[in-house]
């Protein structure tokens, strides 16, 4: 009998594997980090064999954690980060070097050409996305410049591309399928937004061979019978991270959203069957095909903000500077000061995303005097995600044209109640905390459950949705505002500090 789904959650820094029950709730989760490695200044690269590895080793220690068997399993559901880009020998299946992560930034130059020969608006009318180096698109290009041979031999069919959904998917099923979903394809720049099919103006721009492209699916849907352990078990959903977030939050009607505190952070809007072309440079992305809600499986499409660097500035905080010995401790030591004291920190590590979208931002400290503590810092570190997520709130409410009621929130920072007031106080609309905060999975699992009937509708399994707390608004909205223009004006100090030309000046 089918007592769970399986969720592989492969994230930025740690694979994982969660088992939910009919319910909807998190049975077991077994983790294991991976490494990251950083050649150059703004390069960001991952194992693919390690990321392999771990995530295989999470699906049989979570099997044995809740002592199911693999027979017990109704399906298989991936979400992954996206973006992250390889290339692989179809024949050995073994990489031909690292994945390029989505926080690399090494292909800005070629961005900044294809923005000076006009294209970026018709990147932007094509695939809903912006030109800049987070995008598998360019990722790849760089990869069949740079790899010895890889270009002819991507030509020939002998090598196949892949973010880390088509490469889970190949290894799970032994190399018998290549394939993407519509949401994990739209963010490789080289889909089109309309027809989710590849684009062959883009294919073309970025001198992209269709033959090593992945087939792409519906998120929800049998891909194929993968073994695990004594079982063939389906396959049957796939979903880039956020866009899983999307769909386990319940966010299934437009206007709704979600806001994922992870290692970036992602603003999702749902904005139904038609794309919303953003004015406020904001991203129109897929965000699942194939789930019938109210009876209409058309695809579904969403407005997006990226902030790259949220959990990570506190991983900084950990790992770069020592200010803290665990990532938790960073709500203690920033609570044990009333305010920052006028510190603000812009983590701009990989540039800015939304809404600013520059390449050449790098990280700032600023207002820093002899009265400063490591406490400072910590809380500034902390405001600085909720400032972030309120610079793409406020773009998007102006896109979207209607008011925010509430922000559903999730990923691993929604723990620290002084960041999630902090953004409740700044958004002016009540933050509302889930019991299962694990959506991102949830959204796997669910696309991947619905697919073999484990629950029978979308609005079934939204129906499991439940609040845990609600931060209401409780700061001065003066004082909110006061605060957000300072942040401005620190924004505006972090940005163009890696252009040569602002360097020079």
């Amino acid at each position: 009998m089918s007592r769970y789904v399986l969720a592989i959650d492969q994230g930025t820094t740690s694979s994982r594997a969660i088992l939910f029950d009919h319910r909807g709730s998190p049975v077991a989760v077994a983790q294991r980090e991976f490494t990251q490695h950083f050649p150059q200044p703004g390069w960001v690269e991952h194992d693919a064999g390690e990321i392999w590895a771990t995530q295989q080793a999470t699906i049989y220690e979570v099997l044995a954690r809740a002592r199911a068997r693999p027979s017990e399993l109704a399906a298989v559901g991936i979400t992954n980060q996206r973006e992250t880009t390889l290339i692989w020998d179809r024949a050995t299946g073994e990489p031909l070097g690292r994945a390029i992560v989505w926080q690399d930034r090494r292909t800005a130059p070629l961005c900044e050409r294809l923005r000076a020969e006009g294209r970026e608006d018709e990147v932007a009318r094509r695939t809903g996305l912006l030109l800049d180096p987070y995008f598998s698109g360019t990722k790849l290009a760089w990869l069949l410049d740079h790899l010895p041979g890889a270009r002819a031999r991507a030509q020939a069919g002998e090598l196949a591309f892949g973010t880390i959904d088509s490469w889970l998917a190949w290894k799970l099923s032994d190399g018998a399928v290549h394939v993407t979903d519509v949401s994990n394809a739209n963010r490789t720049m080289l889909a089109n937004l309309q027809t989710g099919d590849w684009d062959d103006t883009m294919l073309a721009m970025l001198e992209i061979p269709r033959s090593c492209l992945p087939a792409i699916r519906d998120s929800s849907g049998v891909l194929a019978e993968v073994p695990i352990g004594d079982a063939l078990v389906p396959l049957a959903g796939i979903a880039g991270d956020q866009q899983a977030a999307l769909f386990g939050q319940g966010c299934l009607r437009p206007g709704m959203a979600k806001n994922t505190y992870g290692t970036g952070c992602f603003l999702l809007m749902n904005t139904g069957s038609g794309p919303l072309h953003s004015k406020h440079r904001l991203l129109t992305t897929v965000a699942w095909r194939g789930v019938p809600i109210g009876g209409d499986a058309r695809m579904r499409y969403a407005l997006e903000g990226s902030v790259f660097v949220a959990g990570a500035a506190v991983q900084w905080l950990r790992d770069g500077l020592g200010l803290i010995e665990r990532s938790a401790d960073v709500e203690a030591l920033a609570a044990s000061v009333p305010d920052t004291a006028d510190v603000f920190f812009v983590p701009a590590f990989a540039g800015l995303g939304a809404p600013h979208w520059d390449a050449h931002a790098r990280g700032t400290i600023v207002g820093l005097t002899r009265g400063s503590t490591r406490a400072h810092i910590a809380r500034a570190a902390l405001e600085s995600i909720a400032f972030q997520s309120a610079d793409v709130l406020e773009a998007m409410q102006k896109d979207g044209g209607q008011p925010l009621v509430e922000l559903r929130v999730d990923g691993g920072a929604t723990a620290n109640d002084l960041l999630m007031q902090f953004q409740a106080d700044l958004l002016r609309v009540p933050v509302v905390r889930p019991e299962v905060t694990e959506t991102t999975a949830l959204g796997a699992a669910g696309l991947a459950g619905l697919a073999v009937g484990f629950w029978g509708s979308a609005e079934e399994l939204a129906g499991n949705w439940r609040a845990e707390r609600v931060f209401e608004p409780s700061m001065d909205a003066g004082r909110a505002a006061e605060l957000q223009h300072r942040w401005r004006q620190a924004v505006q100090r972090a940005t163009r500090w890696a252009d040569e030309d602002a360097a020079s000046a």
